[in-house]
């Protein structure tokens, strides 16, 4: 239980369901505040415990983070943090409780097909899908994973915690990386990274101005370059050798047929390669029809600013395959 209205809209509908259900806060980071689920808890007079997980959470995912800027990626933590923290670190220490299911806020969808064999689906409501963070979940730890509101829309949601009196029913949603404050995470590497100034470059060799390390930038980046005069200008490729940012004007400079993908999970058992399926590029990113051929990934159209770091997500219909990270 985050203390948000998902999470605590789940543990409702769990409880009214006939579940013995234990509220749990992870404490990841010194902007934990459990304040708000233990209100909750004390509401559905359930017991609650707030389990210390910054030690792993600093390790998986803020170093992780770190160490991938330093790389020249643009990482996603979140699907780390689903990976390592949520549903491993806590689904092993509910094992251990003897707990047989975890349970949390996502907008996704379980369709339990056999004993051996359980599907993870989209949201019922879309524009809250959260199955691009899941990609790396396997079977045995769907078997024991319960996601309660995912045939809901994130209005029904709101509606149901009002009518059952809970006080974070207008809570906003949390939008931005939880452990940086004020969504800066600019301000957040440089005091972790020292990177080097240089110049930054059009794609036919002008120079057009003086970057601040190349770490901090993103490929189709267009705000925050700080190029004066005629822009605006997207970040077209990061070039460590001679430590150039190089950008253009034109976002057809962003657009690439196909892509390597490293660390491919697969949730069931991979498919036959070559694979068609579908493919979502980065969290708000449409699903693209692609086919998949051993590690790369090749898209029956051009696509925008493809960027190594950040999660590449496989989809049959509605149905999430796997996925693996952009190189």
């Amino acid at each position: 239980m985050s203390g948000g209205v998902d999470s605590s809209v789940a543990a409702t509908l769990l409880k009214k369901n006939g579940y013995d259900v234990v509220g749990v806060f992870l404490l990841m980071h010194n902007h934990s505040d459990p304040s708000d689920a233990k209100k909750v808890a004390k509401i559905l007079n359930i017991p609650f415990y707030v389990l210390d997980a910054q030690k792993e959470f600093k390790k998986r995912v803020v170093d992780y983070l770190i160490n991938e800027y330093k790389k020249g990626n643009t990482p996603n933590p979140c699907v780390e943090c689903n990976k390592w923290i949520k549903f491993r670190f806590l689904l092993e220490k509910a094992l251990q409780l003897k707990a047989d299911y975890i349970a949390t806020g996502h907008y996704v969808r379980l369709r339990r097909i056999s004993r051996r064999l359980t599907r993870l689906l989209t949201a019922q409501d879309m524009s809250k899908d959260q199955s691009y963070f899941l990609w790396t979940l396997k079977q045995n730890q769907l078997k024991k994973i319960l996601f309660p509101i995912g045939d809901y829309t994130k209005e029904q949601v709101r509606a149901m915690a009002k009518k059952f009196g809970l006080p974070v029913f207008e809570k906003k949603d949390s939008q931005e990386i939880c452990f940086i404050p004020d969504a800066d995470i600019r301000g957040f590497l440089k005091s972790r990274i020292h990177a080097e100034r240089g110049p930054i470059v059009t794609i036919d060799g002008k120079k057009v101005g003086e970057h601040d390390g190349l770490v901090f930038y993103t490929i189709g980046q267009r705000k925050g370059i700080k190029i004066g005069g005629t822009g605006p200008y997207y970040v077209i490729k990061k070039d460590f050798k001679r430590n150039v940012l190089i950008v253009s004007k034109s976002q057809k400079d962003l657009l690439q047929k196909e892509m390597i993908v490293k660390n491919i999970s697969w949730i069931n058992k991979p498919p036959r390669i070559p694979c068609k399926c579908k493919v979502k590029i980065r969290s708000t990113a449409p699903m693209v029809s692609a086919t998949i051929k051993k590690n790369k990934v090749i898209f029956d159209k051009l696509q925008r600013a493809i960027t190594s770091g950040q999660s590449a997500v496989f989809y049959n219909q509605n149905e999430v395959l796997g996925g693996g990270i952009i190189v």
